[in-house]
């Protein structure tokens, strides 16, 4: 039987909204998700090509601008022809924005430097159509001066065990976020930017449903130095819903030999 003969790294956005995750749920599953979109639209071009090997696993209604996926391909298929081929094959709602070639079997999981998320606030008593799936509406006054004060305490090398669902079973908690900060994008949406080696499940999520609680006057920055010490996800506050996220950039290590993108 012949063998993949080559890796292919591709950079895919998706808004999420009609999206189960990215994550295939399985042969006989009904659930669209982005994953399995995209595989199909590969092995139309490439039967014989592997399993998709994406780098994070967002959940229903999460976007993604930079998600990084490879697959090993044996199809000789230049990086322009695998963009303008798979994109041939794709919904509106997901598309690949660049490709190169790897080495086979590059794993970008396991290659990942660091990841940003962005969560989009809208700030506004009345509901904004253009920003549903977007971001989460917020119709209470938010003060951004305590927000950016906890947003200091969530940065650098703690222990985030609170910060993760009780699904979350990962035996190792300690993460790095180098920046936490948030920024006015308009005089209705700000956002919050969170850069971090790695995530937990709801990780973001949880984090920005308690700078909002912050912000609102619920409870103050010491909750955070207190559920670093506690590691109880009750001393959180609320879990932001999943549209006002999107995985913004992925930073990866790549392989020895990795082609030039397209388009660069």
């Amino acid at each position: 039987m012949a063998m993949p003969t080559y890796g292919v790294l591709l950079t895919v956005a998706y808004d999420g909204t009609a999206f189960s995750g990215w994550a295939a749920q399985g042969p006989s599953s009904p659930e669209r998700t982005v994953e399995s979109t995209l595989e199909a639209a590969v092995k139309a071009i490439d039967p014989r090509s592997s399993k998709m090997r994406g780098t994070s696993r967002t959940d229903a209604g999460v976007h993604a601008e930079t998600q990084m996926v490879a697959f090993d391909a044996m199809q000789e298929v230049d990086a322009r022809g695998w963009v303008l081929a798979v994109n041939a094959n794709l919904p509106d709602d997901v598309a690949v924005r660049a490709s190169r070639t790897v080495a086979l079997g590059y794993n970008p999981r396991h290659a990942s430097l660091w990841k940003r998320y962005r969560y989009r606030l809208l700030l506004d008593s009345v509901r904004d159509p253009l920003e549903r799936t977007r971001s989460w509406r917020v119709g209470h006054p938010l003060n951004l001066d305590r927000i950016a004060a906890a947003c200091t305490l969530l940065e650098g090398t703690h222990d985030f065990g609170a910060f993760r669902t009780a699904r979350d079973a990962r035996p190792t908690t300690v993460r790095t976020l180098p920046r936490v900060a948030v920024e006015t994008l308009s005089d209705r949406v700000v956002s919050i930017a969170v850069t971090g080696d790695a995530f937990m499940h709801n990780m973001v999520r949880i984090i920005v449903g308690t700078l909002v609680d912050i912000g609102r006057g619920r409870f103050d920055e010491a909750r955070i130095e207190q559920a670093f010490e506690s590691q109880r996800r009750d001393d959180l506050g609320t879990t932001a819903p999943a549209h006002g996220l999107t995985l913004e950039h992925i930073e990866l290590a790549l392989p020895e030999g990795a082609g030039e993108p397209w388009p660069r």
